[in-house]
């Protein structure tokens, strides 16, 4: 028996679209009326029939049975359950006739997981969108509570297809549903991954200047469809910030985006609130009202403004002016200095810098380009001195002028016993504070973004992920600055106190929350060449002893790094997480799941890894407060911003047996 409804369906005309639902959940506000009329008749009629038996509803054409290829056919379990996705309000819209059945398929009914409901959409008899229920989400007990209402979440789908239910889902309150808001954050931060800023851009605009969105569209919901793109339009330009400035694509569709609002605004004065924000986004200080943008008056005049005023969109240099890299000037052939350096600093820049680190004249000194072929080239001081080719073509040395034809081996005894004089005077928690302060500086600078582009290695990513790959760079030279300091100290009684310094300064780096030097310095401390020394560890005290292996239990990666991840769950931000770990955690989503399922975006691979990535915000969400560096701590600021380190495990080895020979 089947309870059929007296409405009228319009065929489409263009090729058939299929959703299978199993099973949606309770109406929203909006509908909540229509499925309270047909949840009712359809129980009326489902009395008069065998109350166990399992119930769906089929949505058909309104003069025969379920036709797939003549219209639009949906399938809904659990005769009251009628949900809130757009396309049964759709739907409804378009006054479909809803038929009662008595059975269900029986091979749906074994492979159905009642536990997680799926919606698959299909249009041409192709999948192009699949939503699960969200956890905790059920259908409504109470039609008056928002809570109530269930929420579906992507799992897969074509890009226009989730950008199209993204602006569906998406409501114009201050707050958002936290399932959409994760949706909106997940696609901002990944949409890079299966489309270009291009491509976004383009559906953006078809979403914002369409005359018809699916169907009919009452004259209300135009203004309303509009604000919606211009939200996730603010919501992409806060996500990104200073990254659009360097995209030009970016720069034409903002303008674009810009006048269509202009243009717009007196026919829906209600946009005048974006505007405005677009306006203050954009650095426009000029305060219009609605009147200004009648079609009496002409824009050009508003976007010459606009074109002139555009201080967010302002060139600000070049990346090659811009950006920062960690420079190594090598003063032997397996020991450097490092320096943080713009690539467009000058050879005298970073020469000062070597100078003021080694201890040394600058005068005396020369900055010496030396490619693999034994080519030399002598930079002047004006001279650009860092070239991204440089790294792959050759070295950059340091040379005393006097000693032109050789490298200055800086006598290693001398420069030792200095050395460990100078750090052994140094106050741990200050060389720990100035450690967080300096790896702050590069952790607070790296954007989300830089996690997808290092992970999934898009074409030109390297410029996209310059702030991480510093911090990689540094943790690496952190390492090798612990074990190059132990090593070039020959008394043993020194290198004993070392050793006690650099246990108590991996302690301090945990106390402060920096747990991406704490891990370089543990791992400093353990290297084969460190720890073979067994008479300097011998004369550690106890005390010692038991604080190093507290801290590395902390290390410890068995259980994927329990005792890590359980201390650093439990720490509030400001924190500095260990980054290589962090990023082999997004690599293991991404290795372990396709991007693409049947020709789908995977988007709970990439809520997945959104989820991760979103580490970084929550670490950043009270920010590192770095006093300003007094003068008599000037050199210890300098000390720990341009370590000197021996970058070869073979060099590093060697001096270990040097002071330690084999038995």
């Amino acid at each position: 028996m089947s309870a059929q409804f007296s409405h009228t369906l319009k065929k489409e005309k263009k090729a058939a679209r299929t959703v299978n639902w199993s099973p949606p959940a309770a109406a929203p506000n909006v509908q909540r009326e229509l499925a309270a009329v047909i949840a009712l008749k359809a129980r009326k009629s489902v009395e008069q029939e065998d109350e166990s038996a399992d119930k769906h509803m089929t949505v058909t054409e309104a003069n025969g049975g379920p036709d797939p290829q003549a219209g639009v056919v949906c399938k809904l379990q659990e005769r009251d359950d009628i949900g809130r996705i757009e396309l049964v309000q759709k739907l409804a819209r378009e006054n479909c006739q809803f038929l009662q059945t008595d059975r269900k398929d029986p091979e749906k009914a074994e492979h159905q997981d009642d536990d997680v409901p799926m919606v698959q959409v299909k249009e041409q008899g192709r999948s192009v969108l699949v939503l699960k229920k969200a956890a905790g989400c059920g259908p409504a007990p109470n039609s008056g509570s928002a809570e109530s209402e269930a929420r579906y979440v992507v799992v897969s789908g074509t890009p226009e297809k989730i950008l199209e239910h993204l602006l569906n889902d998406l409501h114009l309150a201050e707050v958002q549903h936290k399932e959409t808001a994760t949706l909106l954050d997940d696609f901002l931060l990944t949409y890079t991954v299966f489309m270009t800023t291009d491509d976004l851009c383009q559906a953006l605009l078809r979403h914002y200047s369409a005359k018809r969105h699916q169907g009919e569209e009452e004259s209300s919901d135009v203004p309303c469809r509009k604000r919606k793109v211009l939200h996730l339009v603010s919501q992409w330009i806060a996500l990104y910030k200073d990254w659009l400035h360097e995209d030009e694509q970016s720069k034409v569709f903002l303008k674009t985006i810009y006048r269509n609002v202009l243009d717009d605004v007196y026919e829906y004065p209600i946009l005048e609130k974006e505007l405005k924000e677009f306006q203050k986004i954009l650095g426009m200080h000029r305060r219009h009202t609605v009147d200004e943008y009648s079609p009496q008056r002409k824009n050009k005049a508003l976007f010459h403004q606009f074109s002139l005023k555009e201080n967010w969109l302002q060139h600000r240099g070049t990346v090659a002016e811009t950006e920062e890299i960690f420079c190594h000037v090598y003063v032997t052939e397996h020991s450097y200095v490092s320096v943080r350096a713009k690539v467009s600093s000058t050879a005298q820049e970073i020469l000062k810098v070597v100078a003021e680190r080694l201890e040394r004249a600058e005068q005396d000194l020369a900055l010496v380009a030396i490619t693999f072929s034994g080519e030399k080239h002598e930079f002047q001081p004006n001279d650009l001195a860092i070239s991204k080719s440089l790294e792959a073509s050759g070295r950059m040395y340091v040379y005393r002028k006097d000693l032109a034809d050789t490298l200055n081996p800086f006598a290693e005894n001398e420069e030792s016993q200095l050395r460990s004089t100078r750090i052994l005077g140094m106050n741990t928690w200050d060389v720990a504070l100035e450690l967080m302060s300096f790896d702050w500086s590069l952790f607070n600078s790296i954007h989300e973004q830089e996690l997808i582009y290092f992970t999934f290695g898009r074409q030109g990513s390297g410029a996209h992920a310059v702030n991480l790959s510093l911090l990689l760079q540094r943790c690496n030279e952190v390492q090798l600055w612990v074990a190059t300091e132990i090593l070039l100290c020959s008394p043993l009684g020194k290198r004993v106190q070392l050793l006690k310094k650099f246990i108590k300064i991996a302690a301090h780096c945990k106390a402060q929350q920096n747990l991406n030097s704490f891990f370089a310095i543990v791992m400093g401390l353990n290297t084969a060449s460190v720890s073979r020394l067994s008479q300097t560890w011998e004369k550690i005290p106890g005390k010692f002893k038991k604080l190093f292996s507290e801290l590395e239990s902390l290390t410890d990666p068995s259980l994927n790094h329990k005792a890590y991840r359980d201390a650093f769950k439990k720490m509030k931000p400001p924190k500095i997480p260990f980054m290589p770990l962090l990023l082999k955690d997004v690599t293991f989503i991404h290795e372990g799941n396709k991007t693409f399922l049947d020709n789908l975006v995977n988007f709970e691979k990439l809520h997945m890894i959104a989820d991760t990535v979103r580490t970084l915000r929550h670490c950043r969400a009270n920010q590192f407060g770095s006093d300003v560096c007094p003068k008599e701590q000037q050199e210890l600021k300098s000390y720990v911003n341009h370590l000197y380190v021996i970058d070869s495990q073979q060099a590093l080895f060697a001096l270990s047996q040097r002071l330690e020979p084999r038995a």
